[in-house]
């Protein structure tokens, strides 16, 4: 017996250093949305930074499909090592799990938090010659005459969709809702007087605004975004804690070693930390997250409070997916 034992400790440093050490070959980032979308250009820039400090490449695979959801099942049911990366977001890990009767995946235990990216808050706007000049405004329009101003979203379900149902509840108000496959169609449906008020992606509106074609009225992160600061927030401008937009988040398959995990959080922290990435994450409109929630933990307790979030909103406003 006390002979098995020594060989057995004896072995036990061997079996140590046999485990390969992480990563011991190429990534994937899987983006599950076409490539030039912001998505993509979120993922390959986050990409580039974390396979240097993880010394390993990683290779952005673009996997469109089911408002994110096809990219978001490969990764859940990948090998679950840690080689498989998720860049994330509202659509495939806080919205279709809600509204969606079902999804290929359990987004809770098939798939990892790691650490949350960045926000891209989105912008209330209306056409340059508008009579509606501020929020305040728009309120006091809409409660004189319900239901008789027209706001676009970029999609039934889509987080554009969620906000404006939040600013609505909020506000006391009723718009009418008009659905739009994206701000490329609401923005210019804006500017040619066929929807008076869009709730859009800042990266959409922007340019239009600084062209003198539409007025942007607020924007909707925590704090003011650097591609317009003389605009105010939806909280400045008395919404306290309503805010919204899109974001990045990456997961990996659930069930990976958290030393995998630990590893791809240093490396996503790393990137975050990079001056030039954050000069070119503030190029595309996209804002740094809350230390709070680049961590596993943080990003974990966060997603469950976006889903709630999204729940309650989806229940009042009976948002149901196409």
């Amino acid at each position: 017996m006390l002979r098995r034992h020594v060989l057995l400790a004896s072995a036990l440093p061997l079996a140590v250093r046999a485990q390969p050490a992480f990563p011991d070959r190429p990534l994937r980032l899987i983006v599950p949305f076409a490539a030039g979308t912001s998505s993509d250009i979120q993922g390959r820039l986050v990409a580039s930074r974390m396979g240097e400090v993880l010394g390993q490449p990683i290779v952005v695979e673009n996997r469109a499909g089911g408002g994110g959801t096809v990219g978001a099942e490969a990764v859940a049911k990948a090998r679950p090592d840690g080689h498989t990366i998720l860049l994330g977001s509202n659509g495939p890990l806080t919205v279709n799990p809600v509204i969606q009767p079902r999804i290929p995946y359990d987004v809770e235990t098939e798939l990892a938090p790691i650490a949350l990216v960045s926000r891209s808050p989105l912008t209330l706007a209306v056409k340059a010659d508008s009579p509606i000049r501020s929020v305040a405004d728009l309120v006091a329009a809409a409660k004189a005459k319900p239901g008789d101003i027209t706001i676009g979203s970029s999609g039934q379900g889509s987080a554009t969709h969620f906000l404006i149902e939040q600013f609505m509840a909020a506000a006391g108000i009723r718009l009418t809702h008009v659905p739009y496959r994206g701000s490329s169609q609401s923005i210019p449906d804006l500017i040619a007087g066929n929807v008076q008020v869009v709730m859009g992606e800042v990266s959409t509106t922007v340019p239009t605004w600084r062209g003198g074609l539409v007025r942007i009225l607020a924007t909707t992160g925590p704090s003011r975004t650097p591609l317009v600061p003389d605009i105010s927030t939806l909280i400045e401008q008395g919404f306290p804690g309503l805010t919204g937009g899109s974001w990045a988040a990456l997961m990996t398959t659930g069930g990976t070693p958290e030393t995998a995990i630990r590893a791809l959080a240093a490396a996503a922290n790393a990137a975050l930390a990079d001056a030039s990435y954050r000069e070119r994450q503030a190029e595309v409109g996209a804002q740094l997250s809350e230390e709070a929630v680049r961590t596993p933990a943080g990003l974990a307790a966060w997603l469950r409070e976006e889903r709630a979030r999204t729940r309650a909103t989806a229940l009042q406003a009976g948002i149901r997916g196409e």
